[in-house]
């Protein structure tokens, strides 16, 4: 068959419901934290060179961004047909059916699916680094990358060797502090680190990381919803317990006609938003409940709003209680990763694994276009004793207020 033939066979034998392969990202500078149930022995299943597994990346149409040796479709999601034998690309089928699948207003603004989501399961902290803004990016023919944060419990058994988040910088830092921090970046620790604040994460709580602040992510492993973007620069050279980084990575995504202009990396940071002195109130989030708790609990589940500060890329945890079935609508298409339970999930049928093997399908990721969103997907717990939970990522979604 056609990759078209398969995406309209795949749209209507799941009645708008696409199921998702697993989309495993190694990363080199990174360590994997085994949270995200990949089989002990495929972490390094891409070869040392290429770093062990620490992402698992949902609903994206964007491509990784790994290096010369990264395969074309790394970070890419697949759809899959019912029975295993055909698949196509999530990126692919959007473009083939267009805003049958995300949407008329968000297929008219920007022509694709534009955010993705990810597991990132690092056993350390990562550099404090950046991601770029739209004027930046733009000069590399890159989108800005606006991002949140959200620790699930389900996925975080131990909490890696540094369960704490720089963001910003100081309130006081000056502009020549930075600046001669990030011109010291190769000649050992710039201490980068000694202008910034840390805090500590709490588990099923979240942040809101806009693009242009800096960040050093903590060891949790994360649920990181986010525009389709893969830009960053480490702004860090050496990490705890003596990680180096390399300078290429401090002047990556960087236009090669400012390579080696340290003004043009202090320009790239939003000054504003990383010493803003209310930093914790206008960047953290707790779980927000989307109706009254009794309300939905009365009607067999919960639903609340985790990452609701950013109007390009949002999401929902859902709780469906035992032995309960509901439909829940939405205004949005949106991706699914179930994080515990198991039943029905529209026409498929919803289990959380315990730990998956490279290349193996699984049951527990799902893609919701626009109009089946709309229409309502009945979930059904067929369990007595335990709930399905599960995260919801959105794009542009009408039904968040910020």
């Amino acid at each position: 068959m056609s990759q078209a033939q398969i995406a309209q066979q795949a749209i209507e034998e799941g009645r708008g419901i696409f199921r998702l392969a697993p989309a495993w990202v190694p990363r080199s500078f990174c360590r994997p934290g085994k949270r995200i149930k990949l089989h002990p022995d495929d972490y390094y299943v891409f070869g040392l060179e290429r770093g062990g597994v620490d992402e698992r990346w949902f609903a994206s149409t964007t491509p990784a961004d790994n290096g010369p040796k990264t395969p074309e479709d790394e970070g890419l999601s697949y759809i899959v047909t019912k029975d295993g034998k055909d698949r196509v690309l999530l990126r692919d089928a959007v473009d083939i059916l267009k805003a049958e699948v995300i949407g008329e207003n968000l297929w008219k603004k920007y022509g694709r699916w534009s955010m993705f989501s990810k597991f990132f399961d690092n056993f350390g902290p990562l550099p404090h680094h950046i991601h770029h803004r739209n004027q930046h990016a733009a000069r590399i023919n890159q989108s800005g990358k606006p991002e949140m944060y959200f620790f699930p419990a389900q996925v975080n058994n131990h909490g890696g060797e540094f369960p704490f988040t720089f963001f910003g910088l100081n309130p006081e830092t000056t502009k020549d502090q930075a600046l001669n921090a990030l011109k010291n970046f190769a000649k050992g620790d710039n201490h980068l680190l000694s202008l910034a604040r840390a805090y500590a994460l709490d588990i099923d709580t979240g942040w809101d990381v806009p693009p242009g602040v800096l960040h050093a992510p903590g060891s949790l492993c994360t649920y990181e919803p986010q525009f389709a973007s893969d830009v960053y620069a480490m702004y860090q050279s050496v990490l705890y317990f003596g990680h180096c980084v390399p300078e290429d990575l401090l002047w990556k995504n960087c236009p090669p006609e400012e390579r080696g202009n340290f003004n043009y990396l202090l320009e790239v940071i939003d000054w504003e938003a990383n010493t803003d002195p209310k930093f914790h109130e206008n960047r953290f989030m707790a779980p927000k409940p989307v109706k009254p708790l009794e309300e939905m609990k009365a009607q067999g589940y919960i639903e609340e709003w985790i990452c609701y500060k950013c109007k390009d890329a949002s999401a929902k945890r859902l709780t469906v209680l035992p032995g309960r079935t509901v439909t829940i609508k939405d205004a949005a298409a949106y991706g699914i990763i179930s994080l515990q339970g198991f039943g029905k999930f529209g026409g498929w049928s919803l289990e959380t694994p315990a730990l998956i093997r490279y290349g193996q399908l699984t049951n527990d990721e799902f893609f919701v276009t626009e109009k089946a969103a709309g229409e309502g997907v009945t979930i059904t717990n067929l369990s007595s004793t335990g709930d399905i939970v599960i995260l919801k990522h959105f794009a542009e979604n009408p039904d968040l207020v910020i």
